[in-house]
């Protein structure tokens, strides 16, 4: 796990931007605190930060070029069937320099151009150079686990693992409006967009070549759903939960693979447990971690993890936080994030990555298995529309209630007609309003009323509706559920649960793998059917029957509470300065032009009333937005972060 960056020249005006190389490279020193490199070469430069995971010695460092002189490769990421892969290259003569996956990457492209990158079982972003050929191959993992970033102009291409890196190399930092009311909508940037004009999230599953002046974009890889091969699957449900252990296994022994230390992130949920339970069987004692919430009890799963701890005989840390602890992280999360990023659950993942790098460098995780196989409760929403029945109608029935009841995710009532005034809008929609509905925190007509005049003016409708058409394209009306967990694969997961989890991981110096995004585990997935996955009485029904015999029984005996942070008591409180005073003032909001003066008043009123709903999200979105700007758009250069790890 490390941190690329690089450049492409078409010009002699873009050879210019190469001495901007170091610069770009320091910016992302967190992603690879123990060293770094540089390589450059008439039109092309490559920066490498590296965080040693595999092979510790100087022969792991990068930019690796082979012994000819010919090719030079940065790649970011882990390959954990690199060893299968070495010995084959081996046995028909090969000879390796290291012990590192990277000189496997790099021997496979040599001897097999770009059609390698299928026999790879792992996460990536990597850049390869060919000096003969004078051509640079660019490419990204298969879900989207690993950031890469494009920006091109008529004069060369740049890549980074992060924004911080582009803006170092000089981007023109122009708003990209269409992103920004999308993120309004969502609380983060769908792919490929970015909040800026011109650079791209290059898309999971795709490659770059460039040769000349011809840039080529391929995808290399699909999420192999194909609902005619899943209806003639013919394993039976205790077929599927065996093959199912089996993957799982085979994927979470590979992801232990690392000369540092090695542990695992236990929620006290299903997916973790599932995940350290599997781990077990391959390492002795494995070094496991947990957050545990003092001051909200009932968010705090601790005494969860340990049961599956003290069942697999794990080195157990749990990490008690208080609010207080929690507030005063807020910045060092809004200082790292270089692009608008408001899944406020970052807070948490920031912390227990900071302190899980105190005691290991990789860590396995739960993620990724709510997407494939229907954990969320829109899932069971869904679920409940397409089945209908009276339940469905009865809450359908009685919309005006809903609409004039009190909402809030802070009492168990508000949040109760919150979820039944979504589900009751969801049932009036088809499938993919449906969806980007349950998938935002405002509607389109929300966050356009929050932009000025002059910014709403600024947001293409037909190109908004473009990415959204994009977006939403294997929503079908005939279709069936899997088809739901197929969109999540390719919004949701990418651009908020993994981006959220990379970056502040990294920003730690630790490298997350989730097993359950293993290439295998993904196929097998998507050739289940529905009733394999949910029902009406249980959500992600093959993992939590598959793994029972694994797990303590008081699991599966609790409601999942997904951690909410406490925003709307520190905007009521320690934060209702920087609302009011500060990057939701009056006077900023009229001087930076962006935002609506009275739409932001409006949503502040709403905000300190006694049905605040979903407002402290959108609110949190604003602060993010808002901070960004000052760092990134007010300041004459964007700074780096401290190093967090040395």
């Amino acid at each position: 796990m490390c941190g690329i960056t690089g450049l492409f020249a078409f010009t002699d005006t873009g050879r210019s931007s190469l001495a901007a190389l170091p610069a770009s490279t320091d910016a992302i020193v967190s992603r690879g605190p123990d060293s770094q490199g540089h390589f450059v070469y008439d039109r092309c430069g490559l920066g490498f930060r590296r965080l040693a995971i595999l092979d510790l010695s100087a022969d792991g460092n990068q930019p690796m070029t082979d012994e000819s002189g010919r090719y030079t490769i940065v790649f970011n990421g882990e390959i954990f069937n690199f060893r299968e892969l070495r010995q084959r290259l081996i046995s028909k003569g090969h000879k390796f320099h290291s012990q590192t996956d990277t000189e496997v990457i790099l021997r496979l492209y040599i001897t097999e151009g770009r059609g390698f990158l299928k026999k790879l079982n792992g996460f990536f972003g990597l850049a390869i150079y060919d000096k003969e050929e004078d051509s640079l191959f660019i490419a990204r993992d298969r879900m989207g686990e690993k950031p890469l970033l494009i920006y091109r102009d008529e004069d060369k291409l740049f890549f980074a693992s992060e924004m911080k890196s582009l803006l170092a190399l000089g981007i023109p930092r122009k708003l990209d409006y269409v992103a920004l009311s999308h993120y309004l909508q969502l609380n983060y940037i769908p792919g490929p967009a970015t909040i800026f004009r011109g650079v791209k999230k290059l898309l999971p599953g795709h490659y770059l070549f460039i040769k000349g002046k011809k840039v080529v974009r391929k995808r290399w890889y699909k999420v192999p759903y194909d609902a005619k091969k899943v209806a003639k699957n013919k394993l039976t449900y205790e077929q599927q939960q065996a093959k199912l252990v089996e993957l799982m296994d085979d994927a979470t022994a590979r992801r232990l693979v690392a000369d540092v230390p090695v542990g695992a992130f236990l929620s006290g949920g299903i997916d973790s447990s599932v995940v350290v339970a599997l781990a077990s069987r391959h390492t002795e004692h494995l070094n496991t971690f947990s957050i545990g919430y003092r001051d909200e009890p009932f968010f705090d799963e601790t005494k969860y993890a340990k049961l599956v701890a003290e069942r697999y005989k794990t080195n157990h840390t749990v990490f008690s936080l208080t609010n207080q602890d929690l507030y005063e992280h807020i910045f060092d999360v809004l200082d790292y994030i270089d692009e608008p990023f408001a899944d406020s659950s970052a807070l948490a993942v920031y912390i227990l990555s900071k302190r899980t790098r105190e005691k290991a460098t990789v860590a396995l995780s739960g993620d990724g298995a709510d997407e494939l196989f229907a954990g969320y409760n829109k899932h069971m929403g869904e679920f409940q529309v397409r089945q209908g029945g009276f339940k469905a109608e009865a809450v359908t029935g009685l919309n005006m209630l809903w609409e004039i009841l009190p909402k809030s995710r802070n009492s168990f009532f508000g949040n109760k007609v919150r979820q039944f005034q979504r589900f009751s809008r969801g049932m009036l929609n088809g499938p993919k309003d449906r969806y980007w509905d349950w998938a935002s925190f405002a509607s389109e007509k929300d966050s356009r009323n929050l932009l000025s005049a002059a910014s709403r003016r600024k947001v293409g409708k037909k190109l908004a509706e473009k990415r959204r058409k994009d977006i939403l394209v294997n929503l079908h009306a005939d279709g069936d559920l899997n088809e739901v967990l197929l969109t999540d694969t390719t919004l949701v997961l990418p651009y908020d649960m993994l981006a959220k989890v990379d970056m502040m991981s990294m920003a730690n110096s630790l490298e997350v793998r989730p097993p359950f995004l293993d290439p295998n585990v993904v196929r097998f997935a998507f050739s289940l059917p529905v009733e394999s996955k949910i029902d009406a009485n249980m959500k992600k029904r093959i993992v939590q029957d598959a793994f029972r015999p694994l797990l303590p029984e008081e699991l599966y005996k609790r409601p999942k509470h997904g951690f909410e942070v406490p925003l709307l008591k520190w905007f009521r409180g320690e934060l209702r300065p920087l609302i009011e005073d500060d990057l939701l003032s009056d006077a900023f909001i009229e001087a930076q032009g962006v935002f609506d003066v009275d739409a932001i008043r409006a949503l502040k009123t709403q905000l300190f009333s006694r049905s605040p709903g979903d407002v402290h999200a959108r609110i949190w979105a604003l602060i993010v937005f808002q901070h960004w700007w000052k760092r990134y758009m007010m300041a004459p250069v964007a700074q780096a972060p401290k190093t967090v790890v040395q």
